[in-house]
């Protein structure tokens, strides 16, 4: 079997990521995406959150077109398998639609931090966790 890479994205940006767990040797990649912080209008304050959080991951840090990046670090890497963990963004859908035109793409269940099927505005973690914190410490 091809020793795989592994996509990192902001929905799983965790040392337990079960991507990173289940290969820990494995060269593992982040890739800024240009689109979304412009569209998302990410703050300098949530851009230096996410930083803070990559160092603490075994991930090669790269920006531009999240698609480009991470088949080029796959060329680079010698494989044709792409490992991540799943997201609920349908932005990721369609970025894993391309990554899968070119390469395997081994996609691993993400154990939820709580139960909830309502909407969340994920744009700021203090809207997030307002409704959170409920179930979190009922």
């Amino acid at each position: 079997m091809t020793k795989p890479i592994i996509w990192v994205h902001g929905d799983c940006l965790s040392p337990q990521n079960p991507a990173l767990q289940q290969y820990p040797d494995a060269p593992a990649i982040w890739v800024w995406d240009d689109a979304l912080i412009k569209e998302w209008q990410l703050s300098l304050k949530r851009l230096t959150f996410i930083y803070e959080c990559l160092l603490e991951l075994p991930v090669v840090i790269r920006r531009g077109d999240v698609v480009q990046e991470v088949l080029a670090f796959a060329k680079e890497n010698n494989t044709n398998l792409v490992v991540t963990a799943e997201s609920v963004s349908p932005r990721f859908d369609m970025i894993c639609d391309e990554i899968e035109k070119n390469v395997d793409l081994e996609i691993f269940e993400v154990e939820p931090f709580f139960e909830y099927d309502g909407y969340i505005d994920l744009k700021r973690f203090s809207r997030y966790w307002k409704v959170a914190e409920k179930y979190v410490f009922d």
